[in-house]
């Protein structure tokens, strides 16, 4: 192996997860300002100069509460949910561009983690996992609230995974590639032939329904029936504290900050902006990581902004919207997104209509001669046989 690759792999992975836990740690200081700011209060301000020093308190806090475990708890599930939880939550932005490649000492550097052919897959499939966590941790309580907790938040989680798996399937669909850094690519810029190149102008249906069942997978409110105080206590979480806790909460924010990232990579056009083209180089890849983090910031923003605005639904209320609402239009969405690129690609033409005969006559006929071949292996097979 490339040992100055390993070194740049292995650099970007550091910074990438102290970036991740800075912003999640942060994420509580803004929940808290923003909540204060709708409601007219001040928020946090004793720690430090605004109140920056919060996060840090929060922190130092959960560290020296006691840690205890149930006596009949599943001691090792118990241990384990929240290191799945917090584990998921950050291995979901290994695939995610945060910005344009860079030269740097003779190398292209890509500020991404890994960009294999199938990465939209690879979140889906963390995201997926995930609710394991949540799922075990309520279950190793002993807790009847904490299992409660968690039965509701692996049927919600699941509902709406398929609505957000099948808008996914659209932006597939428009880009022609599972690669998160080829779907960035292919919005380069912010216009060109006539028309604008991030997707959520060519797809604004499919971009609300992504928004709202990212809600939905971070238990945010609306969608937050893990942590409905008023009938289950604190959730799934009710019998963890000190840091086990805190690995529940942290990996939440963690959730809310690659949710972002990845709202703003499919349909924002991740680091692209308008007038890139004027810019090159390390000027390019920095203004470009700057723009892709103001707007995942944006729609952290956004996010906290719902949860401080709107009530939480009933439990039959989220169910209905996942299942009677969301996935038939998402499925709507994806009918129309495919019919229309069929015909602009010209599938219904004459020419591909031959071509494609001419393709099926081929593989008949091969398929004749194969299946010719293989009689003539087994007879040739019984002769020596019989010989």
């Amino acid at each position: 192996m490339d040992i100055s690759l390993l070194i740049e792999k292995s650099t970007i992975v550091v910074v990438l997860f102290l970036i991740t836990l800075g912003i999640a740690a942060y994420q509580t200081l803004m929940e808290r300002k923003v909540a204060a700011w709708m409601q007219d209060r001040v928020g946090p301000d004793r720690a430090g100069p605004f109140g920056i020093l919060q996060p840090l308190a929060d922190g130092g806090k959960m560290f020296f509460k006691e840690d205890f475990i149930p006596r009949n708890a599943e001691r090792g599930l118990f241990i384990l949910a929240p290191g799945l939880a917090m584990f998921t939550a950050a291995m979901t932005g290994a695939v995610i561009p945060w910005g344009p490649p860079v030269e740097m000492v003779g190398r292209t550097i890509a500020l991404q983690v890994a960009d294999i052919n199938i990465g939209i897959l690879y979140v889906i499939g963390f995201a997926s996992i995930g609710v394991y966590g949540i799922m075990i941790g309520g279950w190793a309580s002993n807790n009847k609230f904490s299992l409660f907790s968690a039965i509701r938040t692996s049927s919600q989680m699941i509902s709406y995974e398929l609505a957000m798996g099948i808008v996914i399937i659209t932006v597939v669909l428009m880009s022609g590639s599972l690669s998160v850094a080829t779907i960035v690519e292919q919005q380069h810029g912010f216009w060109a032939d006539g028309y604008f190149t991030w997707n959520v102008f060519k797809q604004p249906l499919a971009f609300v329904i992504f928004l709202v069942t990212s809600l939905a997978e971070c238990n945010r409110a609306p969608f937050d029936m893990a942590e409905c105080e008023n009938e289950l206590i604190g959730g799934y979480h009710t019998e963890y504290s000190s840091m086990k806790l805190g690995f529940f909460l942290f990996a939440e924010y963690v959730n809310l900050f690659i949710s972002a990232a990845i709202i703003a990579a499919l349909f924002f056009g991740g680091y692209n902006f308008p007038g890139m083209d004027y810019f090159s180089g390390i000027t390019l890849s920095i203004l470009g990581t700057l723009v892709f983090f103001a707007k995942t910031v944006f729609f952290i923003f956004v996010f906290m902004w719902i949860r401080w605005t709107l009530p939480r639904f009933r439990y039959d209320q989220l169910m209905h919207l996942g299942w009677k609402k969301l996935i038939p239009l998402a499925m709507i969405n994806l009918v129309i997104t495919a019919v229309v690129i069929a015909f602009t690609s010209g599938w219904f033409s004459e020419d591909k209509k031959e071509a494609a005969a001419v393709e099926v006559e081929q593989t008949q006929s091969a398929a004749i001669l194969n299946t010719g071949s293989d009689s003539k292996t087994k007879d040739g097979f019984r002769i020596s046989m019989n010989h």
